[in-house]
């Protein structure tokens, strides 16, 4: 029992450090305002008894190291499933995983459930190339069960060396079992700017993160776009799909891009440094040209940003399906030990005062999840004026010609830029040419 005393006076010491320097803090922000701090007696005094038993009874000899840090992953896991602590060697492998120098897979993902969840897989990735999905779950890592595992240690699993093999169990919606994926590892280096021409005049842009330089990359493709199309462009898509997300000034630089004035984002939290408002300078990249952008589940945080600055202005019809719904702020605050916590410290809003946060961006126009495939050659062709005897030339000068199909027009599609087997992109393209036309 006097040890079971000293230890909670141990405990209530630190506690105190605590909640003094926190209080310092406020005070200063606040000179005028006096604060009472309440101390959680009862609840320290349960935590000192659970701790004392754990080392008194459990089955195992448990360090007080280990017991405390994970007293402290439970207390930020429990507030949210973006909030994390960090030992030394986990700080210092989200450091290496945002320099782009390991070997990964490609998915940004999260925890749901005790198991893996994939937010997107990241375009020309390991996991892009074997059809990994928006909303697939992770139950097992080369055998091994996911439950039971913190995001981080699930993430360090997943990374390892070039060239090097990882099955990952997947439970899909859709599918009756779940089925494994071999993946190879490689070196994660994402082009976060993709441009193309769809049809004379109408352009097509994919960004598949928000990177620091995503802004500059986005005017100068849409500058080539512009040359390759006599100057002007009539519209534009803009692929959000999949997007997971990234820095917080890209997607601002996007949003700025096609933007002539107003707000584009602005965040609140406790803190003072968590409030936050981002504005659009004059000059929009496509002169007032229609824009498309295409969204779906795996669309979150900055892509959501975009999305819903350019819904809430008018500038762009938001099309596909909901996204994600991460409207949350992350900040890493280094610890005394060489760790740090990530927490959470604000949330996004749209112009219009939206908050994106477990609701997402809701599409103008939704489009339901659809498979095209190509029908199987019928075995009964169907007569046409071209296969009647002695049929009545067209009087242009043309021939007729009988053999042609639906393949020949599907590869003109594609030689243009239009995968036909790409449902929203489609769609997206043929409301750009119905609104061309009224104009």
């Amino acid at each position: 029992m006097v040890k079971q005393k000293n230890i909670f006076t141990l405990l209530l010491g630190c506690f105190l450090g605590v909640v003094i320097a926190t209080a310092g803090s406020v005070l200063a922000d606040k000179e005028t305002e006096q604060q009472a701090v309440s101390l959680p007696f009862e609840e320290l005094r349960t935590f000192t008894e659970i701790f004392g038993r754990i080392k008194q009874d459990y089955v195992e000899s448990v360090s007080d190291k280990d017991l405390l840090e994970s007293a402290i992953r439970g207390m930020l896991s429990g507030l949210d499933p973006h909030s994390s602590y960090l030992n030394t060697e986990e700080y210092k492998e989200l450091k290496v995983g945002t320099t782009g120098r390991f070997g990964g897979l490609g998915i940004q993902v999260t925890m749901e459930d005790g198991f893996v969840k994939v937010i997107s897989p990241i375009d020309d990735t390991p996991a892009q190339r074997a059809g990994m999905q928006s909303g697939d779950l992770i139950i097992k890592l080369d055998g091994q069960p996911v439950k039971g595992m913190s995001l981080t240690g699930a993430v360090k699993i997943m990374r390892g060396d070039v060239g090097s093999e990882i099955v990952l169990t997947i439970v899909r919606e859709g599918k009756d079992a779940p089925f494994d994926v071999t993946l190879v590892r490689a070196i994660i280096k994402v082009k976060s700017v993709r441009s193309r021409t769809l049809e004379e005049g109408f352009g097509y842009l994919r960004i598949s993160s928000f990177q620091s330089p995503t802004g500059e990359a986005l005017k100068e493709e849409i500058k080539q776009l512009k040359k390759d199309n006599g100057g002007q462009l009539k519209g534009m898509v803009l692929d959000l799909r999949n997007n997971p997300g990234g820095v917080l000034n890209g997607a601002v630089a996007v949003s700025d891009a096609f933007l002539n004035s107003g707000k584009i984002v602005y965040t609140e939290g406790r803190i003072k440094n968590a409030k936050m408002d981002f504005n659009a300078t004059p000059g929009d990249l496509l002169d007032g040209a229609p824009l498309v952008v295409l969204i779906n589940g795996g669309s979150a945080s900055a892509s959501e940003i975009v999305a819903g600055a350019l819904q809430d202005h008018k500038r762009a019809i938001i099309m596909g399906t909901k996204s994600f719904g991460k409207g949350s702020v992350q900040t890493i605050l280094p610890t005394g030990n060489g760790g740090a916590v990530k927490i959470t410290t604000a949330r996004y809003f749209t112009p219009s005062g939206r908050s994106i946060q477990a609701t997402g961006i809701e599409p103008d126009i939704e489009l339901r999840r659809l498979k095209l495939e190509e029908l199987e050659a019928a075995k009964f062709t169907p007569i046409k004026e071209a296969d009647l005897s002695h049929h009545l030339s067209n009087g242009n000068g043309k021939k007729s010609d009988s053999n042609a199909t639906s393949k020949d027009a599907d590869k003109e599609a594609d030689e243009k830029g239009v995968d036909l087997r790409d449902y929203p992109l489609t769609e997206a393209l043929n409301l750009l040419k119905g609104i061309a036309i009224l104009r």
